[in-house]
């Protein structure tokens, strides 16, 4: 039986906690794709295609491993393609069932598919000759699973009040941190533990998972801390405390969309702002996917520059060094969000503030609604301007080098999911919020999808050498600098249209641009003709 939510309120630390854990060890872990693909050939998965269609071994080895050759990271290519989109694509549909059936039904169904992944992935290694095709099921199921996780778990910063952008942060860096999870797995299996073993005992482990959210998750989802206010406020009579105030937020989200049902959800779509994002969002994320696709062959490559029969020892020396610093890069990007977290809740207190002295008493104050479009347009040309570092260094011949290279990766794939999700609260209706995320991240799965013809290229006509496909997608990088552009023309239109209010004697429109976004026509992009 489910729990109550006053209960899980009451056991909130508890789970911000180990939702933490669960994230670190069991969410997007196909981002270490790297550690993963050096088992999955280590185990002989579509090894026999380089026998079967007499290629030219590239992977030339000793007697006892097993073979590796085009063929054979083509098709495991494939299966972190397949995997990697339903880990962004997948956050749509989450978002309209669990607007449905709350986060509960979600985390188990999650947790239940990232065990069955590791339990086929497992199976399959017994006999790869004949099982390599159950890879694909696998690492769908993991990506699914994994962004399930994640996903149910961006509800619970609700429970926390003041400190949910905190908790928040939390999250997310936990969700970004966990590409160091296969890296630190493939340490354990460089020291002789069995493939095999260490995937049953991380069946086990998302069995735990399953069990910590079947006790401790209830049914319903946890509501928003303006809802309980809105609520806490309607008791004029009798005192409610925060659980009380919590079961019974139920009766509050058809009230609380009213006064935004008048803003259709086609406005928001076709705004121009949420149009330039996909652009924005599409480029970064087929980088940063063929990136990590890619990693291992570009290192590879930059050790042997293409000659052949050469031995590769850069699979022990590099990915170990690679598996041995992704720790602290890891610790690095979560310090940087906590910094983000902490610089937003400021922010946050500085607009109620001053939101509350305006009413009160009349003096000149700081426009929250072009503040926030500032803040997202100085987040994104500071974002464009890593990802065009990271795609000029990654051109650059030196092994070292490419460090740094992961770095810069790492804070781009951290930080642009955070800038997009804080202008889409910025400018958007809070009930058009999940849905234009979801819609935004399927899009820009789709798009990443074209890293599998770009591996093809690389790995085949290129004979692994990365260069030119790197060239063009730094040019395609420039494409990113088009929304905070657009940002900027759309803030210049708006401190006009302030500044005529002012001319006019309109003293509330700042104060209604902050409180109800889009309602007034131009939160989103669309700029009304007549101020």
């Amino acid at each position: 039986m489910a729990p109550s939510v006053s209960l899980a309120y009451r056991r909130r630390w508890w789970m911000a906690v180990t939702a933490v854990l669960e994230n670190l060890s069991c969410s997007a872990v196909l981002l270490g794709w790297g550690s993963l693909l050096i088992m999955l050939k280590g185990q002989g998965f579509y090894s026999h295609l380089c026998t079967e269609n007499k290629t030219e071994i590239v992977n030339a080895s000793e007697p006892d491993d097993w073979l590796s050759c085009v063929e054979q990271e083509e098709m495991l290519n494939l299966g972190f393609t397949i995997g990697s989109f339903l880990l962004s694509a997948a956050t749509l549909p989450l978002g309209i069932l669990m607007d449905r059936f709350g986060p509960r039904p979600l985390r188990l169904g999650g947790s239940a598919c990232f065990a069955f992944s590791c339990v086929m992935m497992s199976i399959s290694a017994y006999h790869p000759e004949v099982l390599s095709a159950l890879i694909f099921l696998a690492l769908s199921l993991n990506g699914f699973g994994g962004i399930c996780l994640t996903f149910t778990s961006l509800t619970l910063p609700n429970m926390f009040g003041s400190l949910s952008s905190t908790v928040m942060s939390l999250m997310i860096g936990s969700y970004a941190s966990s590409a160091v999870t296969f890296p630190g797995v493939k340490l354990i299996y460089d020291a002789g533990v069995s493939f095999n073993v260490i995937m049953w005992m991380w069946a086990g482990l998302a069995t735990l998972v399953f069990l910590n959210c079947f006790l401790n998750w209830p049914a319903e989802g946890f509501a928003t801390p303006e809802e309980i206010e809105k609520l806490m406020h309607s008791a004029e009579n009798h005192k409610l405390s925060v659980e009380e105030a919590t079961r019974e937020t139920e009766k509050l989200p058809a009230v609380a969309q009213d006064a935004q049902s008048s803003v259709p959800f086609r406005r928001s779509v076709f705004s121009p702002i949420f149009l330039w994002s996909l652009i924005t969002m599409g480029m970064t994320q087929l980088r940063i996917i063929f990136f990590m696709g890619a990693m291992n062959k570009m290192l590879e490559f930059l050790v042997t520059h293409g000659k052949e029969h050469r031995k590769p020892s850069y699979q022990t020396d590099t990915c170990s060094l690679y598996s041995l610093k992704l720790p602290s890069v890891q610790l690095t990007h979560n310090a940087f969000l906590s910094c983000l977290a902490s610089e937003e809740l400021k922010h946050e207190a500085e607009a109620k503030g001053e939101m509350n002295l305006s009413y009160s008493v009349a003096v000149p104050k700081r426009d929250g609604k072009i503040q926030k479009l500032t803040n997202a347009m100085r987040a994104f040309i500071f974002t464009n301007v890593l990802l065009m570092l990271f795609g000029i260094l990654s051109l650059i011949d030196n092994l070292p080098l490419q460090i740094l290279t992961f770095i810069l990766h790492t804070m781009v794939r951290g930080f642009i999911h955070s800038c997009c999700g804080g202008l889409y609260a910025a400018v958007y209706p809070s009930n058009h919020f999940g849905t234009l995320t979801g819609l935004q991240s399927m899009i820009s799965a789709v798009v990443a999808l074209l890293q599998q013809p770009l591996f093809i290229i690389m790995v085949g006509h290129q004979n692994g050498d990365a260069y030119w496909i790197n060239v063009g997608l730094l040019i395609l990088s420039f494409s990113g600098f088009l929304l905070p552009g657009y940002l900027f023309y759309h803030r210049t239109q708006l401190l006009q249209m302030k500044a005529a209010g002012k001319a006019n004697g309109h003293t509330l429109v700042e104060n209604q641009a902050v409180n109800q976004p889009l309602v007034n026509g131009h939160s989103n992009g669309h700029v009304p003709q007549e101020a």
